[in-house]
């Protein structure tokens, strides 16, 4: 691999990527966000509002595994460019259904089915080829800035929907969507990407899938890593209660509640930050053990704050301790794998890192119905800590793992 600079920020290649895709995660935020309030202005109904999480949910983890299969036996850039085109065309007709004054309901449950479902084949093959961009030793950095840019997209993803919706309707939105699909598929035709090796020869899908699994339960490092993930998900699923926590116990209205969910993604920019100046200093395995336990503490702290100042500080704490733990662990997980599985272990990985948070938002939301957001975040705050707490004592693995930071 051909590449003189010592940092992904001097990388021609990776830059455009990065802007590609960054600018296409503006337009998915953006796009969910509105099709969540379309939606409501159709129907006035939280309840259909709720089913679009639920075609999500279905989507992931219907579609991941077959992703990552497709992902390690197509070319990774033209997968992308061809999953992009899909959703470029999705969002293209629901903004022309929108205008027509004929959209339904149901035309934006099979979006967000068209989308999520293309997004499914698209970041397995996304992710995969980052190692073919940059260096094996830059990853930790490249990840490091992918993770702020995705973090960026959530917060300008929705403030541009809402300020498009107020020009032009939800159908503005869409079609600026459908416009950024097209910056990115214009983005990887240009790219210098170092080809993967390629088999000859393939299994058939299912066993390919399989293989897949198969691999990350024989790799002990993968499968920490992923489940520290999961745990901190499904246990720290702050979402479910930010909204109760802003009315009912802090009362301070939907200004206070946009605070809050806005203090997460810049939390996560300064994360990322933190681990892209000083990852050479720390062990990559420590830092995942850490940050999981402190994410834990962090939602107890947001569960059990009186005021809306210290509810911030929680929240961004959230979202920096996400961000420093999520960053390694995809640059591990990239660094740990062959190329020939890159595909479908990234495609776990996604059921991990979206199907995670779609099922803790249910759990945590289940139980906050019963106890009170309080009590629920507060006892899934402690078990992210207890299991850190586990696997730093009980195992070798993790705690003396680290992630190549230098050429």
């Amino acid at each position: 691999m051909s590449r003189v600079s010592d940092s992904p920020v001097r990388d021609r290649d990776f830059l455009l990527y990065f802007a590609g895709v960054t600018l296409s995660e503006v337009g998915v935020r953006g796009t969910l966000a509105i099709n969540l309030y379309h939606v409501y202005l159709l129907t006035e109904s939280s309840l259909f509002v709720g089913l679009v999480g639920l075609f999500q949910f279905v989507a992931v983890i219907s579609l991941g595994p077959l992703g990552g299969a497709i992902a390690d036996r197509v070319d990774r850039r033209t997968l992308v460019q061809v999953m992009q085109g899909v959703s470029l065309l999705t969002s293209a007709g629901l903004a022309a259904a929108t205008y027509l004054g004929v959209v339904t309901p149901l035309h934006i449950y099979v979006a967000v089915l068209l989308n999520t479902g293309a997004s499914t084949f698209d970041m397995p093959a996304r992710r995969a080829l980052i190692p073919g961009i940059v260096p094996r030793h830059q990853l930790v950095k490249a990840f490091a800035l992918v993770t702020p840019g995705r973090e960026l997209a959530f917060m300008v993803g929705p403030a541009l929907g809402g300020v498009l919706v107020a020009i032009g309707g939800p159908g503005l939105m869409y079609a600026v969507d459908a416009g950024t699909y097209l910056v990115l598929i214009v983005s990887l035709a240009v790219l210098k990407i170092t080809p993967a090796p390629r088999r000859s020869d393939h299994p058939t899908l299912a066993r390919s899938i399989l293989d897949g699994f198969g691999y990350v339960r024989r790799r002990p490092i993968v499968w920490q890593l992923l489940g520290m993930d999961v745990v901190a998900m499904l246990f720290g699923a702050y979402m479910a209660v930010i909204p109760a926590i802003a009315e009912d116990i802090l009362g301070v209205g939907p200004t206070g509640y946009g605070l809050l969910m806005s203090a997460v993604p810049a939390g996560a920019l300064l994360g990322s930050w933190f681990i892209f100046r000083s990852m050479h200093r720390l062990r990559g395995g420590h830092v995942v053990i850490w940050s999981v336990a402190a994410y834990g503490l962090a939602c107890i702290m947001l569960a059990q704050s009186r005021g809306l100042l210290l509810a911030i500080a929680a929240a961004l704490a959230i979202g920096a301790f996400d961000a420093m733990g999520s960053t390694v662990r995809q640059a591990a997980v990239q660094v740990e794998i062959p190329d020939e599985l890159r595909g479908r272990v990234s495609s776990i990985q996604q059921m991990a890192t979206r199907g995670g948070p779609a099922l803790g938002t249910l759990h945590i939301g289940a139980v906050a119905g019963v106890l009170g957001p309080t009590l629920a975040l507060t006892l899934g705050g402690v078990v992210p800590v207890l299991v850190a707490g586990a696997v730093a004592k009980f195992t070798r693995t993790l705690p003396a793992y680290d992630v190549p930071t230098s050429a």
